[in-house]
């Protein structure tokens, strides 16, 4: 594939899977290998308007900061402005008890996310123009690899998708390229880059699938790559019709009283493929692909028998399975990611809906069960939990921060109402003090473009 053949097949696919506007500004992830370079290559060479991000994770010594330096020099070459921020990697990784890519990604979108927003400051950079998509050099060969793990772990048809080309904020403008037409493109152009040695350890899962798993597929199957990436458009396209009709058959079984779930077991029993179905109904209760062989069972039951996650009990109960959370539920954390549309709690349960803003906010009720949020400075996931001692925000209308359990006197709750308030966290900023009052970093402004409604709906 020749410079231009790359050039041409890059913009395409930015046109077609609509990532960004031409004239965005682009946050662009460089680690200084490859492939980030030639992302900033093809970006500069598309005229596509851009500045650095580089993450020291601190985990290769020498090594790390040799990195930093020449994604320097490699921005000072592109005349792009470069953020470079410091991480202490293995602490973070002990401290919240996680492996060290976890720790990695955790800390670099954080981040990520904090410049997007203009919440991050630095020493000596200063932003003219906050970027509005956050890009990463993910390539085909990280989807396949992508794929046959989630394949293994057994994280269904969402799992055999493998990367999308864009989610929220974050593009992976090079899952149309392999990794070897981004090397011959990189020495077609007299690219220099740095060479990560810790790529060539296989004690990480994904470098033993690159290195020992995918050669052996492909001595029996030549093009099995080539299949791979086939099927994950397929996929793509046979997971958004799967959802559509995940989604039918809610609105047919599910019915809401008070904090319970009842689905009736007659219907159920007449849904083909009743499996699958049912785990879609109860993963977003914390039961686990493993236990619906244990709910098809209770449709067979006697009334009392029950199956139980960490958060939520099914009970068979004459003609119905009843969803019920537990006691305990009311001091669980719940994970929301990007794509939620409905998650249920102690208290009730939160609806998330996406929608462009018109500009004319004094025309939005202010309701204390709806918070209108700015979706620009919303990243996930997101933390759902109860109030601690000591947790703080920026009160709607305020520019000075107030404890919670100051504002709750100032409202006069009582000490049940005040037992009851939970909270919806971001980055360990509260946004939300759920049914009172939104922070007011995070409020919709007359420059609002796009608004995340998040409603209340009490059990």
């Amino acid at each position: 594939m020749n410079d231009r053949l790359l050039l041409n097949d890059f913009i395409h696919f930015v046109e077609k899977e609509k990532l960004f506007q031409p004239k965005d500004v682009l946050l662009l992830a460089v680690s200084g290998g490859v492939d980030s370079v030639v992302l900033c290559e093809l970006c500069k060479l598309a005229g596509y308007p851009f500045v650095i991000a580089h993450c020291n994770f601190n985990l290769r010594g020498n090594e790390s900061d040799e990195d930093e330096k020449f994604v320097k020099k490699l921005a000072a070459h592109y005349q792009s402005e470069v953020l470079v921020k410091s991480f202490n990697t293995n602490v973070y990784a002990e401290q919240h008890k996680t492996s060290i890519q976890v720790a990695a990604r955790e800390l670099r979108y954080s981040w990520f996310y904090d410049i997007l927003s203009g919440i991050a400051t630095f020493n000596t950079t200063t932003i003219k123009n906050l970027p509005k998509y956050i890009l990463t050099a993910h390539h085909s060969d990280d989807n396949i690899e992508t794929v046959l793990m989630n394949f293994f772990k057994g994280t269904g048809i969402s799992g055999m998708r493998g990367m999308l080309p864009k989610i929220s904020k974050i593009v992976r403008p090079l899952l149309f390229a392999t990794k070897a037409q981004l090397q011959e493109f990189a020495v077609s152009r007299q690219l220099a880059y740095r060479e990560d040695s810790s790529n060539s350890s296989d004690k990480y899962s994904r470098n033993y699938f690159r290195h020992q798993v995918l050669p052996l597929v492909q001595k029996i199957y030549p093009g099995a790559a080539e299949n791979i990436v086939s099927n994950i458009h397929r996929f793509r396209e046979t997971e958004y019709l799967y959802h559509h009709a995940i989604e039918q058959y809610k609105k047919h079984l599910l019915d809401y009283r008070n904090n319970e779930v009842y689905i009736p077991v007659r219907k159920l029993m007449n849904i083909s493929p009743l499996h699958s179905v049912l785990y879609e109904i109860t993963k977003q209760y914390d039961f686990t692909p493993g236990q619906v062989n244990d709910i098809v069972s209770l449709l067979q039951s006697e009334s009392g028998k029950f199956v139980q996650s960490d958060t939520y009990r099914i009970l068979k109960n004459r003609n119905w399975l009843i969803i019920s959370p537990l006691a305990e539920n009311h001091h669980q954390i719940k994970v929301i990611e990007s794509g939620t549309d409905i998650i249920h709690f102690a208290n009730g349960s939160l609806t998330f809906k996406e929608k462009k803003s018109t500009g004319e906010i004094e025309k939005i009720p202010a309701l204390a069960n709806t918070a209108f949020l700015d979706m620009n400075l919303i990243h996930y996931p997101l933390l759902l939990r109860k109030w601690q001692a000591g947790d703080y925000f920026y009160p709607l209308g305020m520019t000075k921060k107030k404890k919670l359990s100051r504002f709750f006197i100032d409202k006069k709750l009582s000490l049940t109402e005040k037992e009851k308030v939970w909270v919806l966290e971001m980055n360990k900023k509260i946004i939300w003090v759920i049914n009172n009052r939104i922070d007011d970093r995070f409020k919709i402004t007359n420059n609002t473009k796009a608004i995340l409604q998040i409603n209340f709906h009490p059990y």
